[in-house]
């Protein structure tokens, strides 16, 4: 599962579809997240990552991660081909 190629997304975590025109903004972690996606990484070693680098427990990095994922699901970011 990786973020669709034509998904833009600038560091202050502005997101475009230029597919759709839609845009979206997300916060500083979304932006971390939606980065790591799409240079592939699986969700997993996305939520290891947020785990590292932020003070919390996995649990919540877990349930945030699957709630995050959904909504990229939701307004089809995802690209689910793989």
């Amino acid at each position: 599962m990786h973020i669709k190629s034509d998904v833009a997304i600038s560091d202050s975590g502005f997101v475009f579809v230029p597919a759709t025109g839609e845009s979206f903004t997300v916060n500083p972690i979304g932006a971390a997240i939606i980065h790591m996606l799409k240079e592939n990484k699986s969700v997993e070693e996305v939520s290891k990552q947020i785990f590292e680098n932020y003070k919390t427990d996995m649990a919540t990095v877990e349930k945030d991660m699957n709630d995050f994922v959904a909504m990229l699901k939701q307004y089809s970011l995802i690209d689910t081909n793989d």
